[in-house]
């Protein structure tokens, strides 16, 4: 198992640079026990108390999909996921992604509002509602382009809410999905790419000991070297 970075950490919370690869936690689909709760229990045993749901995600307070790599914050303790909850609950945390994607965008910001509901019969999310559509929620995020680079554009995401896959569906929505999304998009993966683009680089947010601070999560190097071949065509040739 590739281990996380700690990114930062005091007595009551750890941030830390998910691995893309690693799962959060063990799930049907993914019975494995290479999981980052497995790797903080090991690591923290007092967090095996801690959270709504201790004996399967404990300390867990959000979670990224296992092909995201990124920024993650748990909580060590009950009362530091209590301040924490609230938190991603009432929204007061500024979350932040790098994502490569298909196309070029029309405009070079802009904000996707689209509910998302669970597609019947599947455990995919979709954006085309009806009357068999589950556990519709509203969702909405924010994109800036950063930088055209060929048939691609490398944007930053900002998800206001924070629903399951909620960047990559609404992205797929509007027809520049993320490369290497294989669950919402038929697009054949380009050369140096394996998985999923799509990086948490940062976290804004109010600690327990009444700080407000930024993580930031360095880019891995597969996605770095993605972009600096993508930056240069010529040289990679």
């Amino acid at each position: 198992m590739t281990q996380p970075k700690i990114i930062y950490e005091d007595k009551d919370i750890l941030v830390i640079n998910k691995p893309a690869g690693l799962l959060v936690h063990p799930i049907k689909a993914y019975p494995s026990k290479d999981t980052l709760v497995a790797w903080l229990t090991k690591k923290y045993p007092k967090i095996k108390t801690v959270g709504d749901d201790p004996a399967n995600r404990p300390g867990i307070v959000h979670r990224l999909d296992k092909e995201t790599s990124g920024a993650m914050v748990v909580a060590k303790t009950q009362k530091a996921f209590e301040f924490l909850k609230k938190q991603f609950q009432n929204r007061h945390v500024k979350k932040n992604y790098l994502a490569l994607v298909w196309g070029k965008f029309e405009m070079r910001s802009g904000i996707i509002e689209k509910p998302i509901g669970i597609k019947s019969g599947t455990l995919k999310r979709t954006v085309k509602i009806d009357e068999n559509t589950k556990m519709v929620k509203e969702a909405k995020t924010i994109y800036r382009v950063k930088k055209e680079l060929g048939l691609y554009s490398l944007i930053e995401v900002e998800p206001l809410t924070g629903r399951t896959h909620q960047i990559r569906v609404h992205l797929a929505s509007v027809k520049h999905p993320v490369v290497g999304d294989r669950l919402y998009s038929q697009r054949e993966l380009p050369p140096g790419i394996k998985r999923l683009f799509l990086h948490a680089q940062s976290l804004e947010l109010d600690l327990p000991n009444r700080k407000h601070e930024k993580f930031t999560a360095e880019l891995p190097r597969d996605l770095n070297q993605v972009l600096v071949a993508l930056a240069n065509p010529v040289l990679n040739k």
